[in-house]
């Protein structure tokens, strides 16, 4: 088989004898989720095309357009240079064992230097067979229940997808959404602080005289650990504002 003169920059995820339609649709649009196109589907048990997979793919029905039809895995692994195999159960064989965020790390590294990477998945039933992993450079091992060790071949296929994303793309961990705000600047804070603590003198609050230092300096440190807004802040004096013409009427 000749190659193509430029390697993927994806790995081509292999599903191994797929038995369901829905599976394969399901496990399409799982790829499509993080960007992955290139599907390779060995000896599906209902043939091919599948229109439940169709059906199951929905957006994603381009995957399945150009998915490769292998008749066995070695002609679906005939041009890769390293292969991975999921499962979640020991092999007795001696390969390199993966977590998922290692395997797709090492997949882009290996891709970036110019070689071609597969990710096999087994049929539903049982996952992959031992002649299956064996045709594999090294070994995916999911960490689940060992009581209920089985995943769902779409489910399997998210995992891995993910785990290239974060491999391959800028993931910011930790956003906020500042819903039509900005965070508060510090002369905000400071400005704020001295409101309370001026409306909370005039109303008596520091007492006794020995431990208004502390109480003061207690109060500034609150201020300064909470990250507020400026919506926060303006609440803030708002509250205060409407407590001291509560307290002016007399009620």
């Amino acid at each position: 088989m000749s190659r193509p003169v430029t390697p993927p920059q994806i790995p081509a995820f292999v599903l191994v004898r797929p038995q369901m339609g829905e599976n394969i649709g399901a496990a399409a649009r799982a790829m499509w989720n993080f960007g992955l196109d290139h599907m390779r589907i060995v000896a599906p048990r209902d043939g091919w095309p599948n229109p439940a997979a169709v059906a199951m793919a929905s957006g994603a029905g381009r995957l399945l357009d150009a998915a490769r039809l292998c008749p066995d895995l070695p002609d679906a692994l005939a041009d890769c240079d390293f292969v991975l195999a999921t499962t979640a159960r020991g092999r007795d064989m001696t390969k390199p064992v993966f977590a998922p965020e290692a395997a797709m790390a090492e997949a882009a590294k290996r891709i970036v230097r110019g070689e071609r990477v597969a990710v096999l998945f087994g049929p539903e039933r049982a996952g992959l067979e031992n002649e299956d992993v064996a045709r594999a450079n090294a070994i995916v091992s999911v960490p689940v229940n060992p009581a209920f060790a089985s995943l769902n071949l779409a489910q399997c296929v998210l995992l891995m997808g993910y785990e290239w994303m974060r491999a391959t793309a800028s993931v910011t961990e930790v956003t906020t959404e500042m819903a039509g705000t900005d965070w508060a600047s510090g002369q905000e804070i400071e400005h704020l602080a001295a409101h309370y603590e001026e409306r909370l003198e005039e109303a008596g609050f520091f007492f006794p005289a020995h431990k208004v230092a502390s109480m003061k300096l207690n109060l500034r440190n609150m201020w300064s650990r909470m990250p507020m807004t400026r919506a926060d802040v303006q609440m803030m004096h708002g509250m205060m504002r409407q407590m001291v013409r509560w307290k002016g009427r007399g009620d």
